[in-house]
């Protein structure tokens, strides 16, 4: 009886226990949902003057977009009936004023206010706390430190190694060129470039492109990021998962942090072996003497004024993010370079008659060719302008901003930039959605703002590597004009998706086959 007695007040003690902990996590919830409301109705008042297309009271404007490559669209569209700007909502409570306007990105894009605390939020346990993502003092040193790893001196001897991982890319090519077949080439590019950072940043040959898996396994980190890139959209779109716990006990979460694992584990390979190579050698000078200086060596070697270095852990988010930022966005702008001149054949072949005299008989590019070919590189960035690598980004605002016609934002308000809005804005480029490369002609960039054409960002936070990017996009464009004609698909014609960088459902197919150079 005893033992009974106790047994029952165990029992008792626990669901009493339990009774109370559910009461606690109900009042929990409805506070936490009661600040959400209040904070809505505050935003809702906040962006009264900048009206948006219609919203749904739960959804916002989440089910408009349907991941079916009409997304992009529709946004440049709700810009026609809302000029400048206007307000997007994500679910119940997270709103964005959405920006299209060269004149309101000039506001944004001059300051050094911070990326947003909600999308790129989801990128630090990838990426860390890197430039991408960091602020302030933090931001302004990193950027300091980093900054001679774009020196022209650095850029020079990389040409030739751009140079020699587009060329391995172009052999695999030989045997597509045999068929009158098209083939995905996103995935060859995003190879390609990978191959080209790890040769040019960190001076390793991983022969990735032509070893099934390449060494530590960089085919698994080209799958790594594809997969975090969509599971950082997917976090973003489904509300419950912006909770911390609740994404991390989901089987996205699982999926997420399996990933970062591969990801991180290629880098810290990378900066491991640097490392042991370098233990002797701590100054530039001594490092030069020997061989070309490269990205790693400036990041390990770096010294502020108090000639303190960077810590572990920023040199591993700094190299997390110039991986991702180095291949990822270079391939996307390399490869719908390819497409647009694919589908614009008088320009294919006006590019291709300038890269052949720049060459004079040389199959690969060299430093000096890179102001060779005006031509060529009015087209890329006319595919720039068409299909941004980065279609969008957005800030935190830390203190009201007022713009030029007057209206205000609030402090804490998140602004997103679209870039893919700016580059088609009928109010500022006539037939916006046209392929033409004379638009870049100097006399006609004169007369824009130098915030309608914005694909590297601009002002004090733009890419720190943009050189970088349009240096090898000039030489994989170039050289593979010179190697083969590029026909699109009418089949297969690629459906754009927004992910973190710019991509397509379907792939990139084109039909490529050998130019006969004949006279």
């Amino acid at each position: 009886m005893e033992l009974f007695e106790t047994l029952k007040k165990v029992t008792l003690d626990s669901y009493r226990i339990r009774h109370l902990v559910a009461i606690f996590s109900l009042v929990y919830v409805v506070l936490k949902i009661s600040k959400l409301i209040v904070k809505r109705n505050e935003w809702i008042r906040a962006l009264e003057t900048f009206p948006g297309p219609p919203k749904h009271w739960l959804f916002g404007h989440v089910r408009e977009f349907k991941e079916d490559g009409t997304d992009m669209y529709k946004v440049v569209k709700w810009g026609e009936s809302y000029p400048l700007a206007f307000q997007m909502w994500f679910g119940p409570f997270v709103s964005f004023l959405n920006i299209h306007h060269p004149d309101y990105v000039k506001t944004i894009l001059a300051s050094t206010e911070p990326k947003d605390d909600l999308l790129y939020r989801f990128l630090i346990p990838w990426i860390g706390d890197g430039l991408l993502v960091s602020e302030g003092l933090k931001w302004f040193r990193h950027r300091r430190l980093l900054t001679p790893g774009f020196h022209y001196d650095v850029l020079k001897p990389y040409v030739k190694l751009m140079a020699d991982s587009a060329k391995t890319m172009l052999d695999k090519w030989e045997t597509h060129s045999k068929f009158d077949e098209s083939f995905e080439l996103f995935e060859h590019v995003s190879l390609m470039t990978l191959d080209s950072i790890m040769k040019c940043a960190f001076s390793s040959n991983t022969n990735c492109q032509t070893v099934q898996g390449g060494e530590s396994g960089t085919n698994s980190y080209i799958k790594a990021v594809y997969e975090l890139s969509d599971l950082v959209n997917v976090r973003f779109r489904i509300f419950p998962y912006h909770s911390e716990w609740i994404f991390q006990l989901s089987p996205h979460g699982y999926k997420y942090r399996k990933a970062c694992n591969v990801a991180h584990s290629h880098t810290e390979e990378i900066i491991r072996k640097r490392k042991e190579a370098l233990k002797d050698e701590k100054e530039l000078g001594r490092i030069q003497a020997k061989r070309n200086l490269d990205f790693l060596d400036i990041l390990l070697c770096a010294r502020d004024e108090d000639q303190q270095g960077l810590s572990d852990e920023a040199i591993r988010a700094e190299v997390d993010t110039f991986m991702f930022e180095g291949h990822d966005t270079t391939a996307s702008g390399i490869s719908w370079t390819l497409y647009s001149l694919a589908c614009n054949p008088e320009h294919q072949q006006i590019c291709r008659d300038e890269v052949i005299s720049a060459l004079e008989g040389r199959e690969t590019m060299e430093w000096e060719d890179l102001s060779k070919i005006p031509y060529t590189t009015m087209c890329i960035k006319e595919s720039l302008r068409l299909y941004p690598p980065v279609p969008g980004m957005s800030r935190k605002i830390t203190k009201p901003i007022t713009f030029f016609d007057g209206r205000t934002v609030p402090e804490g308000c998140l602004v997103g930039t679209s870039i893919f809005g700016i580059h088609r804005n009928a109010t500022v480029w006539e037939n916006p959605n046209a392929f033409d490369p004379l638009r870049f002609l100097p006399e006609n960039s004169a007369k824009r703002s130098p915030h309608a054409f914005v694909p590297f960002s601009a002002g004090p936070r733009n890419c720190i590597g943009q050189n970088f990017a349009m240096n090898e996009m000039k030489v994989v464009v170039a050289q593979t004009l010179k190697r083969y004609q590029l026909t699109e698909d009418p089949m297969k014609k690629p459906k754009m998706i927004p992910r973190l960088v710019l991509r397509s459902l379907n792939g990139i197919h084109l039909k490529i086959k050998p130019v006969n150079l004949e006279p």
